[in-house]
């Protein structure tokens, strides 16, 4: 019996060169970044990611625990994607805009840009509600779809 040998998948030489500019791109980026203040950077990126374990990621087990127990009671344990979607899209959307959505960058955006900064938090509040309110527009078409088709009760 002869031994295996180990094959490793590489990929494409077309699918190495990107990956390669891919690393480069990301260098050049990082050496940019770090060039001024590497030390601000690094305490930004630890300090986020302490922030998503250590607050948020309770946060987001603690109100999906509420949103199944809330339509578990309510009989529509299989609502919870309604919810969770535009939920996990109005959050996304908040962290990106959020320094717009407070207020606290404006006059930096109204300088590099020549826009006015106002109306982001109405409109993220707007795309919020639409998010919502279509989601629940799909939730009460599928619960009346499913009471048409189930059989009715025997007397």
């Amino acid at each position: 019996m002869t031994p295996r040998r180990l094959r490793v998948a590489l990929g494409s030489p077309f699918q190495l060169l990107l990956l390669a500019c891919s690393f480069a791109l990301a260098a050049y980026a990082g050496i940019r970044l770090l060039a001024d203040d590497w030390f601000a950077v690094a305490l930004w990126i630890v300090g986020a990611a302490l922030l998503h374990d250590l607050v948020l990621v309770p946060l987001y087990a603690a109100a999906d625990r509420a949103v199944i127990h809330g339509l578990a009671a309510a009989g529509q344990r299989a609502g919870t994607p309604y919810v969770r979607v535009p939920a996990a899209l109005s959050a996304l959307l908040l962290l990106v805009w959020f320094p717009l959505i407070s207020g606290r960058t404006a006059e930096r955006y109204r300088l590099a840009t020549g826009l006015s900064p106002d109306g982001f938090l109405t409109r993220w509040l707007l795309i919020t509600a639409v998010l919502f309110g279509g989601s629940a527009a799909l939730l009460v078409r599928r619960v009346r779809r499913a009471a048409k088709q189930r059989p009715p009760a025997p007397h």
